[in-house]
């Protein structure tokens, strides 16, 4: 996906942060050119806004995306994820584990999945960044309760792990 995107857009990076953008937020295009988040209609300004770039490369973004069948019908269906439950999970009462991996970061989830599971902690939620938009991509791990700082060292140990934060 990320080197269709890349190719289609090389001579024009403020059209390959437009589609960085409405990837990251899960925005899709509807049949008319429009931008939603699920079913809320997105302005062109606001996007603009949000992703650093002029009113005018929405445009041309998402013209050349319809034009394109692969990339409209990968725009076409994008859904937002929902709510990321990091910023509340204290009030909720719930833990947070965030897990910095390098660029050998395969199996990650698996290893901190087993982990969690072999201290018979719940899991709420699992959040993985892509590896292609983020150059030290994090999982965030929302727990059922919090966890101790004592299992830092555990996550350290799986193998492309660069740093552990739990809170």
């Amino acid at each position: 996906m990320w080197e269709k995107i890349n190719t289609k857009f090389k001579k024009y990076p403020a059209r390959i942060r437009v589609a960085e953008k409405m990837i990251e937020l899960g925005l899709s295009i509807s049949e008319d050119g429009r931008i939603y988040c699920g079913n809320l209609k997105i302005s062109d300004k606001a996007l603009a806004e949000s992703a650093d770039v002029d009113r005018r490369a929405i445009k041309s973004t998402i013209e050349v995306i319809q034009e394109d069948e692969d990339l409209n019908n990968l725009f076409s269906n994008i859904i937002p994820a929902g709510t990321l439950l990091k910023n509340i999970a204290k009030n909720l009462k719930l833990g947070v584990i965030e897990i910095e991996c390098g660029s050998e970061g395969d199996g990650v989830l698996a290893e901190t999945t087993k982990l969690i599971a072999k201290k018979g902690i719940g899991i709420r939620q699992a959040y993985a960044e892509d590896t292609e938009l983020q150059e030290n991509p994090r999982l965030t791990i929302i727990t059922e309760e919090i966890v101790s700082g004592d299992v830092i060292n555990e996550f350290l140990k799986i193998k492309g792990v660069t740093r552990v934060s739990i809170y």
